[in-house]
């Protein structure tokens, strides 16, 4: 999939979450098996939601992009050091 692909498909809605990603963390994801986020609890995600992951450096994208749904969500456990409004999504 290319990057115009790519916009097609998110404003489509085919994929829910378009998210910036730093680039070190880019590579984690696509060369060191990296397989979660952690991220403020503001886009209402659901475990089968499409996610992208846009590798995002110098206030712009670099076209460098990673797909994939989500398999896990957790959140609610303040009592664990989980923040409120925030979760962890696995995929």
């Amino acid at each position: 999939m290319d990057n115009i692909m790519l916009e097609r498909e998110i404003s489509k809605g085919t994929i829910k979450h378009s998210l910036k990603i730093l680039p070190e963390y880019f590579e984690d994801v696509t060369l060191n098996g990296k397989r979660f986020e952690l991220r403020k609890n503001d886009r209402d995600f659901k475990i089968g939601d499409l996610f992208v992951l846009r590798e995002w450096r110098n206030e712009e994208y670099t076209g460098r992009f990673f797909i994939q749904s989500i398999k896990y969500i957790l959140k609610d456990c303040e009592k664990f050091g989980l923040e409120k409004d925030f979760c962890i999504f696995c995929w």
